[in-house]
């Protein structure tokens, strides 16, 4: 009988992405390598140069900044590792053009007759606004395989809800692009902030 490892991998979820969903995480990661924890790391060497770390608010906020961002790198690393791009302009052929996988838009209407229309994008593509969805969630799942003309159920924490799918295609899916967020250190020029006017 085989001992079973302890130590053995556990087999690591495939993490479906656009090639403009994965552009965006690699901005961000690279945005906080080069820019934005070299910025943080210079205020914490300041204030740090100042002595009495035990209440040198600078320094405090700094070093927990820090642990953010190598949180923040680390998540972005495995993501982008695991990434399994799926351009949604790529041709397909047969069931795979009129079916719902990763990457359709689709058309649907609920019971009462409304209409709206999501696409199926990755979990780091999620965009409410926008009407991304990603292919993990509820409404992801219940879309997934179906064509138009199909009814599926859509499970809710209030029950159940059946959807009329009216239309599935592939096209160009624009997912918002990585922008620098207000406050970031790296836009203070990484200045200490006790320096910053």
């Amino acid at each position: 009988m085989r001992k079973p490892q302890i130590d053995e991998p556990a087999a690591q979820k495939k993490n479906y992405i656009t090639p403009s969903g994965l552009q965006r995480l690699k901005d961000e990661l690279r945005f906080l390598l080069t820019r934005e924890r070299p910025a943080v790391t210079q205020v914490v060497a300041w204030a740090a140069s100042n002595g009495d770390r035990s209440e040198n608010a600078d320094y405090q906020y700094g070093k927990r900044r820090l642990r953010q961002i190598d949180g923040r790198i680390r998540f972005l690393t495995k993501q982008i590792e695991s990434a399994e791009v799926v351009d949604p302009e790529t041709p397909r052929a047969g069931q795979a053009a009129t079916r719902a996988f990763f990457g359709a838009t689709v058309r649907y209407a609920n019971a009462a007759g409304t209409e709206r229309v999501v696409s199926i994008l990755g979990t780091d593509e999620v965009d409410l606004q926008r009407n991304h969805i990603s292919w993990a969630s509820p409404l992801g799942r219940a879309l997934i395989k179906s064509t138009a003309g199909d009814r599926v159920i859509l499970q809710t924490p209030s029950g159940a809800e059946c959807l009329s799918v009216l239309e599935v295609r592939y096209e160009r899916i624009s997912v918002e692009p990585f922008r620098e967020p207000p406050g970031a250190e790296s836009s203070a020029n990484g200045l200490p902030r006790a320096n910053r006017r």
